[in-house]
């Protein structure tokens, strides 16, 4: 996962690179243990590359932040929450697909 294009989240950088974005950002709310969030991570990986410059795309564990789970009210995962201009404007729990992905980010505008 070193090549990824995603940026892995936690509770010292989440402020700077997701709510003082001026690019909207996608953050996945992830566990290791979490089978479906395996399936949904190289979808993740390919929007990254393909809107790299136009979105950012976040990976927050949520093992290891449970602060950032708790105030974002993550009670499944994976959990997409789709910001901009540092606003939650979107979320999606559980699987979904690349052109989904690419709509939601789309009707962000």
């Amino acid at each position: 996962m070193d090549n990824s294009a995603t940026i892995n989240l936690d509770e010292s950088n989440f402020d700077r690179e997701v709510t003082q974005s001026d690019k909207p950002v996608i953050v996945d709310f992830w566990a290791e243990w979490c089978g479906p969030c395996k399936m949904i991570a190289p979808l993740l990986d390919e929007v990254a590359r393909e809107k790299a410059g136009a979105v950012k795309v976040g990976k927050v564990n949520v093992d290891e932040n449970q602060s950032l789970s708790f105030k974002y009210n993550i009670r499944a995962i994976p959990a997409l929450l789709f910001f901009k201009n540092g606003q939650l404007r979107d979320q999606v729990t559980g699987v979904t697909s690349k052109k989904d992905l690419l709509n939601r980010i789309e009707a962000l505008g």
